[in-house]
């Protein structure tokens, strides 16, 4: 099997998860700083979901780590198997999905269609903003990792 990249165990992997990691942590800080987001069901369950892909991608960027320094492959159809579901299927992938755009929903219903941003300018609507943004962009290096997953799992 030809390695792909972003396969796991190799240095684009790695490299892959610890973006997906960086950027959900980086989408949780902001939306942590931002006063007010616990009013906003949507937003509480961005920081959800962006701390559950936080956890995964941390654990199968150490998981890369390990096969790095022993020179492991990971690509046996058990452990592909396992990345795919928890890619694609279990958290990742669809959580991290409906969190940003259910996320966006009420940002642009409140920034653009009610006008709320203007009339209450306590609220950090452009924090909330840059945290959906981040979300959205851990979703796509979370949608990479699954479009290879599944190219693994299909040679394996």
């Amino acid at each position: 099997m030809k390695d792909v990249i972003g396969s796991p165990g190799t240095v684009s992997g790695l490299l892959l998860r610890i973006g997906q990691f960086s950027f959900a942590a980086a989408s949780i800080g902001v939306m942590v700083s931002a006063t007010g987001f616990s009013t906003f069901t949507a937003f509480c369950y961005l920081i959800a979901s962006m701390g559950l892909q936080l956890l995964w991608s941390l654990g199968l960027a150490c998981l890369d780590v390990y096969a790095l320094r022993r020179k492991r492959d990971l690509q046996n159809p058990v452990l592909v198997s396992l990345f795919v579901v928890g890619d694609w299927v279990m958290v990742t992938s669809m959580l991290s999905l409906a969190a940003a755009c259910s996320s966006a929903g009420v940002a642009v219903l409140y920034a653009k269609d009610l006008h709320v941003c203007r009339q209450h300018m306590h609220l950090p609507c452009s924090r909330f903003e840059i945290s959906i943004f981040l979300a959205f962009t851990t979703w796509v290096l979370v949608a990479v990792s699954s479009h290879v997953m599944f190219w693994i799992l299909a040679s394996v």
